[in-house]
């Protein structure tokens, strides 16, 4: 007898649905053909157990299942649960209506209990595209499919609740998200907050104009400056995640299986910190069926590199494309697949091997040579690339042990949420462009324009502090943030001013 159950693969950040045709017949023999990887061969020994620990079993007959299309690659282990289903109602061990209905996923343990799977919220997004009513997975998933609008989610502990749901019309118990209420719900404050840091006020200056115009930023200093501690608070600055953005960003961690478990959509913006031993295939993402790097886990977040001069060049050279084109594109001989990577980059860094300026009263100092020779790890064209550079000094005692707090993160966010709507109705008629660091050439002609008095004062210091061709338009870039949080129509000097203060690395002599 032969029976369809359906499945999903997932490439990417988009599934494509399988159907598992079973076909059982006299003979002998268990034939599972459909390019599926080991962990599909393999399964035949996880559904045998299961089945026989929960009284049914694989007949001995010949079965040949099919996963079509069968030019598609299958890999994983959450087939075993879709297979099982097909056997038992191939071989007329339970009753199967409306089995067209349901798209069934999960990893079988050998007693019949389920593993959690990659990829649910995909999953689910592709089987109300097309049409399937029930959706029946792992419970540890149930809360990410359920995100779904139009589409029932059942999560099921053991293989046992599927059998009698479908032979005995037992019924599974629905999983309900409002996915609206959970989001707004959970855009709790995350727990690193600005009021926690002492001093450091132009640092904080420059990172709330990195926050309100997109602008990636680097921070040089020596150890125990604060630039690890000022990093991990930018997400707490940043504009709420929109709806969509959460659903894009919940999407890439569900196929890595990244999504905590009973966890729906992800309210917070991603904070990435891959250590700087990471390859360049971790970090932007690969392998012999692509899976998304640090870049895309990124995506809608924060990425922070921390001792940037450490990575090796390779693995800082392959982000170069990914920061200009805000996604990244794998290529394989028989498939290409595209993971966004829209994210803020945050780099940190010692001005030298010692890690100290060029300070005489420093414990260890360097030469200007060894200075010049560790800053030249980083590319220009990546540097290209980054709006912000600032230079972090310690805090003094005074600062450190003053018990005065800081200004909150809230009250940053709020400035940084205002400058980001400016910026949204300015851009609105333009697509793919939602802020000042997105502008290109054109747009920054158009949108940076300068009277004559800024372009002269621009003009001199570009002369003087010999600042290079790239700052010109990273320097405009950053004026019109900071005439956005001025609720500024026009740059003028003091924008130009505090902007020129921002391209350290750019001004010849920088290293005494």
């Amino acid at each position: 007898m032969l029976k369809k159950v359906y499945g999903s693969a997932v490439f990417g950040v988009e599934a494509t649905t399988v159907t598992v045709e079973v076909n059982v017949d006299s003979g002998i023999g268990y034939h599972l053909v459909g390019l599926p990887d080991n962990a599909i061969k393999e399964s035949n020994y996880r559904i045998a157990a299961a089945l026989q620990n929960n009284g049914y079993r694989i007949p001995g007959k010949k079965i040949i299942i099919n996963m079509s299309p069968a030019d598609l690659r299958k890999e994983g282990s959450a087939y075993d649960l879709t297979l099982a289903v097909g056997i038992l109602a191939a071989s007329k061990q339970i009753n199967s209506p409306k089995l067209e209905e349901y798209l069934i996923m999960g990893e079988l343990s050998l007693d019949g209990n389920l593993q959690p799977i990659k990829g649910a919220l995909p999953i689910a997004i592709k089987a109300r595209e097309e049409g399937f009513k029930n959706f029946i997975l792992p419970k540890q998933n149930a809360k990410e499919a359920a995100i779904v609008d139009g589409l029932k989610v059942f999560g099921v502990e053991n293989i046992k609740q599927v059998i009698n749901h479908f032979d005995r019309g037992e019924k599974l118990e629905q999983t309900i998200v409002n996915t609206r209420e959970e989001f707004y719900k959970n855009l709790e404050f995350p727990e690193f907050d600005f009021a926690d840091v002492k001093g450091q006020e132009s640092i904080k200056r420059c990172m709330e104009i990195a926050a309100a115009g997109g602008h990636n930023i680097i921070l040089i200093g020596p150890p125990g400056a604060g630039k690890t501690m000022l990093a991990k608070r930018l997400p707490s600055i940043l504009p709420p995640m929109t709806l969509h953005e959460a659903l894009e960003t919940t999407k890439i961690h569900s196929v890595v299986g990244r999504v905590k478990e009973g966890m729906g959509l992800m309210a917070q913006r991603p904070f990435r910190s891959p250590h700087h031993t990471i390859s360049d295939v971790a970090l932007v993402g690969g392998g012999t069926y692509p899976q998304p790097g640090e870049i895309s886990l990124a995506h809608n977040g924060v990425l922070f590199l921390d001792e940037l001069p450490e990575f090796k060049r390779t693995v800082l050279e392959v982000m170069r494309q990914p920061l200009e084109d805000r996604e990244v594109t794998i290529s394989r001989a028989k498939f290409t697949v595209t993971y966004p990577s829209s994210f803020m980059l945050v780099a940190s860094m010692n001005p030298s091997p010692s890690g100290y300026f060029n300070d005489p009263d420093a414990p260890v100092t360097s030469s200007p040579a060894e200075m010049q020779r560790y800053l030249g790890k980083i590319s220009g064209p990546l540097l290209d690339r980054i709006d912000i550079h600032i230079e972090v000094t310690p805090v003094p005692f005074e600062k450190l042990s003053d018990d005065r707090k800081g200004e909150s993160s809230i009250e940053i966010r709020k400035r940084v949420i205002a400058a980001r709507e400016i910026q949204t109705k300015r851009f609105k008629k333009i697509e793919n462009l939602h802020y000042n660091a997105q502008m290109n050439t054109r747009q920054i002609r158009e949108f940076c324009v300068l009277d004559d008095e800024s372009k002269q004062l621009l003009k001199m210091a570009m002369e003087r502090l010999s600042l290079s061709a790239r700052a010109y338009d990273r320097i405009l870039k950053v004026a019109r943030t900071i005439a956005d949080l001025e609720a500024s129509e026009n740059i003028n000097g003091n924008h130009i001013t505090e902007a020129i203060q921002y391209r350290s690395l750019d001004r010849e002599g920088w290293l005494g």
